[in-house]
């Protein structure tokens, strides 16, 4: 009998999971406050994909180099981030050999250049950082909670970190070369062989210098083991190399307003590292009024061409300079800070209890429903791994920060950040801090919500 009962079971196919059905909040969207500063980042994600050696982003001179195209010939001097992304596939089972992730200096000028390492990480999908599913919430106070590599390095970033093996400072003689990177993307133990690498670096240069990133497969010693490529060896990629392939598809030029839109992949350098804005009510206002009881509204969040949900506002970086045939503008503002201060004021008479959260709705350009755009139940796309930084003071008129580890799928309205009893006439500041992290699919939305008051018994 229980023979036959089992085998009914299994004849019985698994209902399919139910289709994710949209359902709209209708609230007022409004554009975020604020701007980019004026911080150049190197940014290094095309091809994301590195099938071949070459030169992933050089912005040194054309002049005097085998191929010139590949040089963008832009000057780094002061404050400057670095941004590199990649992911290394090997082409067979039996070619496992570890690609390298090089990011060479050259000093063109007459005296000694100093590079100081302000805040710096790097890590690899595998082992370091894999993507393991999580919670969508979880409060991460250690900075040990994280899925992917892009996940981790902003978080470390975003806490001031320097990690370990970074040298506080790299000096660069007058005409020399230096390198800031020289790290492996190791498949030979894994099953897909594939990996990743996301790197994230805050610097500051006193002279000029010219920075380009590279890939080359790992040289081996007489005994057949690995070793990195040597200085060498990069300095003559630079001057000898071509791009590295295959390159991604190109873009769509930003005025083209019907069809697909392809936002291709960032190489080159963007215009900007951190927007920093004081959410208020408006431009000379001091403080911003929480929604009224029962309702809510949001700001934009690396809304960009094609995603700005009924804003008319762009976040995304410029590109300074960029190769042909990858992407106009920073799209998604990876590894860009929001540094955010809201000044909240309970206008009422009334205990008000207000929410802020992070929310990834439906990606439109023209709201089509007057409201944002959920699912329920959500689909499987992933579209935000990272971890939120929330400043406050709590109901205790206590200072907290909190970090919290959010991940959430297309689509998805999120759990609140922070939760706050504002009594009548409260002001209260709320400061929000993140890292757009790689692997991250834009825009997103922070929304600022008042809830209903319960019902009295």
């Amino acid at each position: 009998m229980f023979a036959f009962l089992f085998t009914l079971a299994q004849a019985i196919p698994t209902p399919p999971p139910p289709e994710p059905q949209e359902f709209v909040l209708p609230q007022e969207v409004r554009s975020l406050p604020g701007g980019l500063d004026q911080i150049p980042m190197f940014n290094s994600n095309s091809p994301e994909l590195v099938q071949t050696e070459g030169i992933l982003l050089s912005t040194f001179p054309a002049a005097g180099m085998d191929q010139p195209d590949a040089h963008l010939n832009f000057p780094f001097e002061g404050r400057f981030d670095l941004f590199a992304h990649h992911v290394y596939r090997a082409p067979s089972p039996e070619e496992l050999t570890s690609l390298y992730l090089g990011v060479i200096v050259h000093n063109p000028g007459s005296q000694p250049v100093a590079v100081d390492v302000l805040q710096a990480a790097t890590y690899l999908s595998q082992p370091d950082a894999p993507f393991i599913d999580l919670p969508a919430w979880v409060e991460n106070p250690l900075g040990e909670v994280y899925a992917g590599p892009g996940s981790r390095a902003m978080s470390d970033i975003l806490r001031g970190q320097r990690q370990e093996g970074f040298s506080p400072q790299v000096v660069i003689p007058a005409g020399g070369y230096e390198m800031l990177l020289n790290v492996p993307i190791p498949v030979e133990t894994l099953d897909p062989p594939i990996n990743g690498r996301s790197t994230l670096m805050r610097l500051r240069s006193n002279g000029r210098i010219h920075v380009a990133s590279l890939a080359l497969f790992a040289r081996e010693d007489e005994a057949g083991n690995e070793q990195a490529p040597t200085l060498d060896e990069w300095r003559s990629l630079v001057q000898t190399g071509g791009l590295a392939g295959a390159r991604d598809r190109p873009p769509t030029p930003l005025n083209q307003t019907e069809g697909q839109v392809i936002y291709g992949r960032v190489a080159g350098v963007a215009q900007g590292s951190i927007w920093e804005a004081q959410v208020a009510d408006s431009s000379d206002a001091l403080t911003l009024t929480i929604p009224a009881a029962g309702e809510a509204f949001s700001y934009g969040l690396s809304t960009l061409v094609a995603g700005r949900l009924g804003t008319d506002q762009v976040q995304t970086a410029p590109m300074l300079v960029r190769y042909p045939d990858t992407a106009y503008q920073a799209h998604g503002n990876y590894a860009i800070q929001y540094s955010l201060s809201l000044p909240l004021h309970n206008p009422t008479e009334q205990t008000q209890q207000v929410a802020i959260a992070l929310q990834t709705p439906i990606k439109e350009d023209l709201l089509s429903q007057n409201g944002l755009r959920f699912f329920e139940p959500l689909p499987t796309q992933t579209f935000f791994r990272g971890t939120v930084r929330v400043r406050y003071t709590d109901d205790r008129g206590l200072p907290r920060t909190r970090y919290i580890h959010l991940v959430q799928r297309r689509g998805q309205q999120g759990e609140p950040l922070v939760m706050l009893e504002m009594p009548g006439g409260d002001r209260r500041l709320v400061q929000v801090d993140f890292l757009y992290p790689p692997d991250a699919t834009p825009p997103q939305v922070l929304t600022v919500q008042t809830l209903e008051a319960e019902a009295p018994l």
